[in-house]
């Protein structure tokens, strides 16, 4: 099956789309921002693995993976335990503004045994600067409700130390930098982290804030 990841760049929440925004104070109107192209790369989602759907306004796009899984326990690999996958937005926003990440929340699927601890890795940079990040981190511990499979629905937020703004100016090119890890105490426990259901599978709300350049 196919997970998704869908980013939408209009000045509000979206409730029927995985990701919305949600903005403070000023903000620029939703026409005047846009998707100008996307991609993505990383060994969780490598060429041939991914599709993308961008609406027809431009502030919408899913990315469609199908190898965006990790498995750990007897019988699999190092490289099986952890995967990447980097996206790529050209964004073209109103001069005069300029936008942080502030909230980041996943959804998905997870089936873990006890010992065996998921972590999920969000980090967020503009290509103008990439020397300032911010990373956004959260874990499920395998065992009890999770040892037969269940959805995930994890909440991170970005302390206000933490945030970065883009570039002032008509445009900017945001990276998210997703990594999803397995670890276990026990050599002999399983699990995994996977899109096996398309309607729950991995998709991530990004929540933003704009501001007036300074």
């Amino acid at each position: 099956m196919r997970s998704s990841f869908a980013a939408l760049l209009a000045p509000v929440l979206a409730v029927a789309n995985p990701i919305g925004i949600i903005t403070d104070g000023d903000v620029p109107s939703s026409e005047e921002i846009q998707i100008v192209s996307a991609s993505a790369s990383g060994n969780g989602c490598p060429q041939g693995t991914v599709t993308t759907d961008l609406s027809t306004d431009r502030t919408v796009i899913t990315f469609g993976f199908d190898a965006f899984q990790v498995y750990i326990g007897p019988g699999t690999k190092a490289s099986d335990k952890t995967k990447n996958c980097q996206l790529h937005l050209n964004l073209k926003y109103p001069g005069g503004f300029q936008f942080a990440i502030v909230e980041s929340t996943y959804h998905g699927y997870a089936q873990l045994e006890e010992k065996v601890t998921g972590t999920f890795y969000s980090t967020y940079y503009f290509s103008q600067d990439a020397a300032a990040t911010t990373t956004t981190q959260t874990s499920i511990t395998g065992g009890g409700i999770w040892e037969g499979g269940q959805v995930y629905t994890k909440q991170d937020q970005v302390p206000t130390a933490s945030v970065i703004w883009s570039p002032c100016g008509a445009s900017g090119i945001l990276n998210v930098n997703n990594r999803v890890a397995l670890t276990s105490s026990n050599s002999s426990a399983s699990g995994q982290i996977s899109d096996d259901d398309a309607t729950v599978a991995f998709t991530q709300q990004i929540h933003v804030s704009w501001q007036a350049c300074k």
